[in-house]
């Protein structure tokens, strides 16, 4: 009897939605499983593309995972793992970002029937995270190394690796000419680890072909004065003065009150203001100086100085684009004119206005120190010249990559059968469920080349039955075996040269099996309401706490105006 009387404790807040067990752990693993739907179909050079319509009104097309995932908005909170994955993929190593959602969503799914059976996921977690160790380590025995080769063959196996990314993108019909730029564009900017050093600049207008790489620093004319059509345009081995100074007239404050007692005064104080500018300008020319820019404005009075002088000038340059002639040309931005000695001016072989399209850029080439460079991107829509951008980023990303960790491994699925075949052949030697398991991993791994036929619209089951007869080989000979996009059947993926850094590989694993892990290990969620009185109390403090500093300040006469 007294058990019922006993009273209800109450530990949550009325209307918590709280969910456990076995059915909440489904859940999650279908919201994961619809995300992976999604960005499905964007995997590889079949790979079809995805419009995003946000509600600002812009309109994205792009086939890059980690900008679908960003762009998604997605709400589910297990589901958002897979977008943290996609952009510490991107961050990382810049290509494989549809990759790793969707293994990380193959292996919940293959994860799903034991889950259902009432496997403990802890087990389930166990045995992925052996079976990712097994794969790394399988990733990096496969590996070839590019070191030690001549810069022409290097650049040649970069010019691979870049041209096995773009081939997934929009701009996969000129591959060959873009992974050059891209090649190109890194090697120039050597060891220097800022991604900013390389610059893309789009220009609507032209086909892709008209696209071209400045070894140097190219930027958009700024908005410019009277007077500075007279400036001449071309300059071999110029001085440049870098600025961060105004050069124009500054009108006095308005409230400032000098008293005279002679109108002569009056004129020495308007003379004042002129001959600051004047002694400005004349220590800018007397630097030797023919090109000057300044990140803020420089002026009518300056730009018309300057023409006379035949003085190049520029001024609203922004601040990344300053930091690149900066490092191009080996200057030294200035604060002030005064005491400008040779060493902050930079200098290049040619200086140039041209005309890109209907833009007119100043371009900077033949530079001493040469660690930036810039490509001017052609196209016809701004979309497409939007998502050009994005695939060159990614394609930057994988030759930096591969400079740095100079390990390759094949590509089109060869490396993730190879990895499939050895787990399976390994799960053999292991007593016990954790064989089901490694087992299952290992099919999920075959959603790469299966996904590949898909989107290309080839028959899966009989190009993988094929893969899995080649990879199976006593000899081992099969092993670089992938799919072959054109024929539907499949080829040597080392011998077409789909090549990719082998870090992407590796990262995309571990990251994947981590969100695996991360879903399956949650067992219960709890998402506490937002309460209507909480609401409402924070609103009212917010407006009287407007009402305190409006009253905190009055009766104190009128402030200065800026």
């Amino acid at each position: 009897m007294s058990a019922m009387l006993q009273p209800q404790i109450i530990l949550l807040k009325e209307g918590t939605d709280t969910s456990q067990g076995k059915p909440q752990l489904v859940s999650n693993i279908n919201a994961c499983m619809a995300v992976a739907d999604v960005v499905r179909t964007t995997l590889g050079p079949r790979g079809m593309d995805k419009l995003i319509h946000d509600e600002k009104g812009n309109t994205t097309i792009s086939n890059d995972g980690a900008t679908i995932m960003k762009l998604l908005d997605i709400v589910h909170p297990a589901a958002k793992i897979l977008v943290d994955i996609a952009k510490s993929q991107d961050s990382e190593v810049g290509d494989g970002t549809t990759t790793v959602v969707l293994l990380a969503g193959e292996f919940l799914k293959e994860a799903k029937p034991f889950v259902e059976d009432g496997v403990h996921p802890q087990n389930l977690i166990r045995s992925y995270r052996n079976a990712s160790y097994l794969a790394i380590q399988k990733i990096k025995e496969l590996a070839v190394s590019i070191e030690g080769k001549s810069l022409e063959e290097k650049k040649s196996l970069l010019a691979k690796c870049a041209a096995t990314t773009l081939s997934s993108k929009l701009i996969g019909g000129e591959k060959e000419f873009f992974a050059t730029m891209v090649v190109d564009a890194v090697l120039t900017i050597g060891n220097e680890d800022r991604l900013n050093m390389i610059g893309i600049k789009k220009v609507p207008g032209g086909t892709m072909r008209d696209s071209f790489l400045v070894n140097g620093v190219a930027f958009k004319k700024t908005f410019s004065y009277a007077g500075f059509e007279q400036q001449p345009k071309k300059f071999v081995n110029p001085k440049i003065l870098l600025l961060n100074i105004e050069l124009e007239l500054k009108s006095e404050k308005e409230n400032a009150e000098i008293r005279l007692s002679d109108p002569l005064q009056y004129q020495s104080i308007v003379d004042a203001e002129w001959n600051i500018i004047y002694d400005k300008l004349d220590k800018c020319v007397k630097s030797g100086a023919k090109v000057v820019l300044s990140r803020l404005a420089i002026g009518d009075l300056a730009t018309q100085y300057f023409a006379d002088r035949d003085i190049f000038c520029a001024g609203r340059v922004t601040e990344e684009d300053l930091q690149r002639v900066a490092a191009a040309t080996g200057g030294t931005v200035q604060t002030t004119v005064n005491n400008i000695i040779d060493e902050v001016l930079g200098s290049c072989d040619l200086f140039e206005e041209r005309q890109v399209g209907n833009e007119r850029f100043n371009i900077f080439s033949g530079c001493p120190s040469g660690r930036t460079a810039t490509i001017v991107l052609r196209g016809g829509a701004d979309q497409f010249i939007e998502e050009a951008e994005r695939s060159l980023h990614d394609a930057i990303m994988i030759v930096r990559r591969a400079l740095k960790n100079s390990t390759i491994v094949a590509g089109g699925g060869a490396i993730d059968m190879e990895i499939s075949r050895y787990l399976r052949q390994h799960a053999r030697t292991i007593a016990g469920k954790s064989q089901l398991f490694i087992n299952s991993y290992a099919k999920a791994l075959e959603v790469i080349p299966r996904q590949l036929c898909d989107n290309a619209g080839f028959d899966a089951t009989d190009v993988l039955n094929k893969l899995r007869q080649k990879h199976a080989l006593p000899s081992g000979e099969g092993a670089p075996y992938g799919v072959e996009i054109n024929t539907g059947g499949i080829a040597d993926s080392f011998a077409n040269f789909v090549w990719e850094p082998a870090v992407v590989k590796i990262n995309a694993i571990n990251a994947a099996t981590e969100a695996a892990c991360l879903v399956l290990s949650v067992d219960e969620t709890v998402k506490n309401p937002k309460s209507e009185s909480a609401q409402g109390e924070a609103a009212a403090s917010a407006m009287g706490g407007r009402g305190r500093v409006g009253g905190a300040f009055r009766g104190r006469g009128r402030g200065m105006r800026r």
